[in-house]
């Protein structure tokens, strides 16, 4: 896991090291800027080394290409035998991606399984390619006749750049061929077929996640526990999956209701379980520090970054990767807002395939950027590529589900609970969402913090609040209209039933 910047056509070493400065924070281990002989390319890397520590450094070479990657390639093990162990230098993952190119097949990239971003430089072209969900971040500009590639928006602020684009989840830029999509996301299901029964659709759903935690849990890792049905799920599975104790972390308000149920989630599977208790004072302290790592003044995605910080500081500790739950609640109808569509399954099965487009600019920038602000890799078995095609395939009736034909009550994500109603206490399994801001106490402990920060005494209405979180970022950036005009923002889907 790690961070990078690479300058096509741009001669400018100072450039790069002033770019990789801004996010060398991705990458505490080591940075390396190199240019190389024969390639228009300077490509600069701060590294956090998980896989192959002592020889994969980077960028990576092989003969006039060069490469710097961001991210996992959880295949990489089978894909090294199929491109023959002799022609690897290094036991890096992201050294796969190179000979996969230099292989030339045609659709080569599509055999990559993981998350990632990458930047490829031969002598004649620059290849930038991101993973199917954009897990990864990756940004790309034109300045004068060349382009720059970063990991995160602030490594460009104060250049006074104009326009800044997003490599898009799925996407391939090619300077020889533009940018193409190289992974589709498949349509979702909305009801069962004639005949087709539920059984056999959620034990299916089990070998599928339980395939997805294992293939993401190379080298040791943690997993964040909220006490929830996602993270517990996951956490269950992982637990399972190892000889030792897997290490689980909770944080909350001292009275939160995550950290009873975590503690409880945490006996049950017998992990070694980590607390972390925050007060008024914590997040007036490190607003600032979220919202500067976050890249964005929302005000649902600040909320929900601030407990993912203190979780990330507290992991931090202990691992240097963790799996999270995120994604569940696109692929199997989690939201609140996503009640209204039960008795239309077809609406509800392309709006939860919309959502699952758009994770990489909300929850999955919050992850990403909250979690590398400590330099601390988060994993997302659930938007693993084969369980989502299965999780679409599985319809949306089945997921938003009519519990009780009498007073037409709906139960969100019926079949991952139905799944693992065996693996978990019951009422743990059946207990009703709270969005992680809620269920760790921060929504409560944040009224006290905003009035702190504004100097009331009464409670901050939600203008105000976004006002406050603008003026935050403001304040850190040399260019903010650049960065807030690229920032992600929390925006539900329009229920049209």
């Amino acid at each position: 896991m790690c961070g990078f910047v690479c300058l096509w056509n741009i001669d400018d070493q100072a450039l790069a090291r002033r770019m990789i400065g801004k996010i060398a924070h991705r990458g505490p281990d080591e940075v390396h800027v190199s240019q190389a002989a024969n390639v228009p390319a300077i490509m600069a890397h701060c590294r956090l080394s998980i896989i192959g520590p002592e020889n994969g450094s980077q960028p990576i070479y092989s003969a006039e290409d060069i490469l710097v990657a961001n991210g996992e390639i959880y295949n990489y093990a089978d894909l090294r035998a199929i491109l023959g162990e002799s022609a690897f230098e290094t036991e890096s993952d992201s050294e796969t991606i190179l000979h996969l190119f230099r292989a030339g097949e045609r659709r080569w990239i599509d055999k990559l399984d993981g998350m990632f971003a990458f930047v490829l430089a031969t002598p004649e072209r620059i290849i930038a390619a991101r993973d199917p969900l954009g897990i990864k971040p990756l940004f790309m500009a034109r300045i004068g006749n060349g382009l720059a590639f970063a990991s995160e928006l602030k490594a460009y602020d104060g250049l006074g750049l104009s326009e800044v684009e997003a490599i898009d989840p799925g996407a391939m830029f090619d300077s020889i061929g533009g940018i193409r999509e190289w992974y589709r996301m498949p349509q979702g299901a909305a009801e069962l077929e004639p005949g087709e029964e539920a059984e056999p659709i959620w034990r299916e759903l089990r070998l599928v996640l339980e395939a997805a935690v294992r293939k993401w849990m190379v080298v040791e890792v943690g997993a964040f526990l909220s006490g929830g049905l996602d993270s517990s799920i996951v956490a269950a599975l992982a637990a399972g999956a190892i000889n030792r104790p897997l290490k689980t972390f909770s944080v909350g308000t001292a009275a939160s209701p995550d950290l009873a149920a975590a503690r409880r989630v945490a006996e049950h599977i017998g992990s070694d379980h980590h607390e972390l208790v925050f007060s008024v004072d914590d997040l007036v302290a490190i607003l600032p520090h979220v919202i500067y790592h976050l890249e964005s003044a929302d005000v649902d995605l600040v909320r929900s970054a601030l407990p993912t910080h203190f979780a990330a500081v507290l992991a931090r500790r202990h691992v240097k990767a963790v799996l999270t739950g995120e994604g569940a609640d696109e692929l199997f109808a989690g939201y609140a807002y996503h009640h209204a569509y039960a008795r239309k399954p077809r609406a509800l099965a392309d709006e939860l395939t919309r959502s699952l487009g758009t994770m990489h600019n909300i929850n999955l920038q919050r992850v990403d950027r909250i979690t590398m602000a400590q330099g601390l890799e988060a994993r997302t078995p659930f938007l693993d590529r084969d369980l989502i095609g299965f999780a679409q395939s599985i319809p949306a009736s089945l997921k938003m589900k009519i519990t009780d034909a009498t007073t037409q009550e709906t139960t969100e994500k019926w079949i991952l609970r139905k799944a693992y109603e065996e693996l978990l206490p019951a009422d743990l399994v059946w207990r009703k969402k709270a969005q992680f801001d809620e269920g760790s106490g921060t929504v409560d402990v944040l009224t006290e913090a905003l009035s702190r920060r504004l100097g009331v005494t009464s409670a901050v209405d939600r203008e105000s609040e976004g006002g406050l979180y603008e003026r935050i970022l403001r304040n850190q950036f040399e260019n903010p209209d650049f960065i807030l005009e690229n920032a992600g923002m929390w925006t539900a889907g329009r229920v049209t039933v």
